[in-house]
This record gives C-alpha cells, sequence and structure tokens, in this order.
C-alpha cells in the first residue's frame, strides 16, 4: 500500500464510487484523480464534479466522449452484426474498452501509480475493465476495493457512507431503488434488485425510460431511411450527422415505437447467469438495416463467413477483449468486408417492430436480369442447373449405392447359409444308421 501515491478512479458520482473515493483516501492514503466519462449516459455531470471536490480532489477529469464511443467503438462492432447468445446488443460491454483506454491514458499523463474502478467481483465488468488496462498498459497497477473491502451490502456501505459525509440519494437510503441500472448513448441496461428473480415480470413503472410500451406507440407505422458507407450510417432521411447524433435520432425514433426491449438470461463470463433487461432502440433499428444493405453488396460466402465469425467476435466483446489482438484482426477482416456496403435501407417502425420495406445500393450484386422468373433473354441457362445439382449431389449418390449394396450382401449370405443348412440336413438324415453288434 505505501508505494501507491497516486490512484486514476473511475467516478460515476453515485453511491459506490463516492465510497471508494473516501475509501481509497482512508485505507491507501494517497492522492485521488476522478475520471468521469460522458457517454450519453443522459446524468448531469456536474453533481460528480461537487462530491469530488468536496473530499479535496485537486484534479478532476469529465469529458464528453460520446463521439469517439460511437464512431470508434459502437459502430465497428455493428460492421459484424454482432449479438451475444443470438439476442444482446451488448451496450454495456462496448463501453467499458473505451473507459479503461482513458483511465490509463490519464495515468500516463498523470504519472499516477495505479487505477481503480467500482466494479463488483461477480460481474463482468471487473473483467472488461481490467483487460483493457492490461492490454494497453501492462504494468499497470489496478486496486479493485469489491475485491479488499468488507462493505459488501448495502447497510454497510450506507454506515459508511454517514460516518464519512457521503451524501446518498434518498432512494437508496431507503431501499427503494428496485434495481441497478448502467446507461450510455446505445443503451441502458437494467439488473439486480427485484430482476433476479427470472420468473418475475420486469416492473411496469421505472424502467424502459428509452422506449414507450407498445401498447402506447403510436398507431400509424413510420418509415425511416437510413444511408450507409463503407458499412457505417452516415444520415438519416437525408440528413448527415455526427455518429453520436445519429445514434441519439434512432433512439428517438425507435423509442416512440417501442422498439428494442429485451429481457435475457446471459451467461456472465466468470461463470453465473444473469438476469438483465435492456433498451436498445437506436441500435436495433441500426443492426436491422445494416443486415438489410449487406444482403445486397456482401458476396455470399463473404455474408456467411461474416455470420460463422460473428458469435466469436460477439464473446470476444462481451468478455472484455476488445484490444486483443484477435479482436483487432477479426476486425480488419470485418472493415474489409464493408468497402463496398453502401447504399439505403428504408425501415418501417410499428408497435415494437422494424421491418425492411426497401434497400438500394450503387454496388448491389443484385442482378434482376438473372434472378427474374420472367424471360430472362438467355442470361441465365437453366439447364445447367442439371449437371450442378449431380455434381452436388455425386457424394450422397456414391454413399446411398454403397449402402444399399451392402444391405442386400448379408441378405444373400444369409440365404447361401440357410441353403447350406439345409443341404447338410438332407444328407444326414439320407446317411443309413449303423447295426449294434
Amino acid at each position: 500500500m505505501s508505494d501507491i501515491k497516486k490512484v486514476v478512479l473511475a467516478y460515476s458520482g453515485g453511491l459506490d464510487t463516492s465510497v471508494i473515493l473516501k475509501w481509497l483516501q482512508d485505507v491507501y492514503g494517497c492522492e485521488v484523480i476522478t475520471f468521469t466519462a460522458d457517454i450519453g449516459q443522459g446524468e448531469e455531470l456536474e453533481p460528480a464534479r461537487q462530491k469530488a471536490l468536496k473530499f479535496g480532489v485537486k484534479k478532476i477529469y469529465i469529458e464528453d466522449l460520446r463521439e469517439e464511443f460511437v464512431r470508434d467503438f459502437v459502430f465497428p462492432m455493428f460492421r459484424a452484426n454482432t449479438l451475444y447468445e443470438g439476442e444482446y446488443l451488448l451496450g454495456t460491454s462496448i463501453a467499458r474498452p473505451l473507459i479503461a483506454k482513458r483511465l490509463v491514458e490519464i495515468a500516463r499523463r498523470e504519472k499516477a501509480d495505479a487505477i481503480s474502478h467500482g466494479a463488483t467481483g461477480k460481474g463482468n465488468d471487473q473483467v472488461r475493465f481490467e483487460l483493457g488496462a492490461y492490454a494497453l498498459m501492462p504494468n499497470v497497477k489496478i486496486i479493485a476495493p469489491w475485491r479488499e473491502w468488507d462493505l459488501l451490502s448495502r447497510d454497510k456501505l450506507l454506515d459508511y457512507a454517514d460516518k464519512h459525509g457521503i451524501p446518498v440519494d434518498f432512494k437508496k437510503r431507503k431501499g427503494e431503488a428496485p434495481f441497478s441500472m448502467d446507461a450510455n448513448l446505445l443503451h441502458i441496461s437494467y439488473e439486480g434488485g427485484v430482476l433476479e428473480d427470472p420468473a418475475r415480470e420486469p416492473p411496469a413503472q421505472g424502467m424502459w425510460r428509452l422506449t414507450v410500451p407498445v401498447e402506447k406507440a403510436p398507431g400509424r407505422p413510420e418509415d425511416v431511411e437510413l444511408e450507409f458507407r463503407r458499412g457505417d450510417l452516415v444520415a438519416i432521411n437525408g440528413k448527415k450527422m455526427k455518429a453520436h447524433e445519429l445514434l441519439t435520432e434512432l433512439n428517438r425514433l425507435g423509442g416512440k415505437h417501442g422498439v428494442g426491449r429485451l429481457d435475457l438470461v446471459e451467461n456472465r463470463y466468470v461463470g453465473m447467469k444473469s438476469r438483465g433487461c435492456y433498451e436498445t432502440p437506436g441500435g436495433t433499428v441500426l443492426w436491422k438495416a445494416h443486415r438489410a444493405i449487406e444482403s445486397l453488396t456482401l458476396d455470399r460466402e463473404v455474408a456467411h463467413l461474416k455470420d460463422d465469425l460473428m458469435p466469436r467476435y460477439a464473446s470476444l466483446v462481451y468478455n472484455g477483449y476488445w484490444w486483443s489482438p484477435e479482436r483487432r484482426a477479426l476486425q480488419v477482416l470485418i472493415d474489409h468486408t464493408q468497402e463496398n456496403v453502401n447504399g439505403t435501407v428504408t425501415v418501417r417502425l410499428y408497435k415494437g417492430n422494424v421491418t425492411v420495406v426497401s434497400r438500394k445500393s450503387p454496388d448491389s450484386l443484385f442482378d434482376m436480369k438473372i434472378s427474374t422468373f420472367d424471360d430472362d433473354g438467355g442470361a441465365y441457362n437453366q439447364a445447367d442447373a442439371g449437371g450442378f445439382i449431380k455434381l452436388n449431389a455425386l457424394r450422397m449418390r456414391i454413399a446411398a449405392n454403397k449402402a444399399a449394396a451392402s444391405s442386400t450382401a448379408p441378405k444373400a449370405a444369409r440365404k447361401s447359409a440357410a441353403a447350406g443348412k439345409g443341404k447338410a440336413a438332407t444328407a444326414k438324415a439320407a446317411k443309413p444308421r449303423a447295426k449294434k453288434s
């Protein structure tokens, strides 16, 4: 502990990290530098600054990382059409490598001895923060208070907060917060509290802050045009915007129509199952539209290869390996596939659904002359299909013939054996018995 003189803390200003701030000062006797990232969580960040000042923090970093978050993390992930376990759009997971990156950059700048975070010892975030930090700063020291202290209950945290004059939200003090939340521009996640029972329906009040219930969504559908360039969204309804502005607008449009709610039991990297509820309205629209433009512009085998690799890519992001060499290598391949993923897709939003209604691209591989069911003028010779099918069936025909031959051979052998036994029995019956002397 005596080696730790200066620590950079990932600081939200909430109960946990406010307690951690004071705990680091008390236990390690070190200077604490706070870092708060604005990645679109929609919260006022000035209170975090004021809390840090109250406890003598001299260097406070509050940074607007919304554009970097969407441009350099969310969009590259969506080029891969990434889903974890077939459903989760990885809203929490993809924010962690950016926070880890800034933590170590600030630690280097400030010549800090360590970094610290508020992730618990049961969750995925401790892995994501620390794998990212070690990848970018191999010899960094990491302080994870939840793995060190004995403040392992809400009551103990509140007692510590009261003892040291740390302001506590009224609802947290009264135990009225029914779940925990994590928000950024891509999504809001809800977990813990009443949601820990997978059989219990999520509460009707207090959740789903980005999306309206489908029964309250507009009674008329809305069509939205999305323009893509090299696999990334660049405009909505013809209006070009920055990356974070595009996602904000998609959140508004999708949320208005009740798009993007998910109630999921997932497998955490640390080994346990966890129930979480997620709102990802803009991401859900983006995912659907991106697949639609790829359907026009990607070669069949390239598209299928991407689909084969996507679960591996998703696991790397979920498990915290964003900065690993294998994720970077996969990204090079994925980005290469996006060179001709250009064009527009129109989606229809209605009562929680996203339906693709049209797509067009200057780089389309769709050839109507060949695919038409009408007279194609000889563009496609249908007679070619016969040989194609026979060649592709050859291995199955060979196997079927071999199986048929094998099944008849034992039958013939049985008949032959039966015939032999019959002859032997006849011969035995015809042989005269020897007389007794």
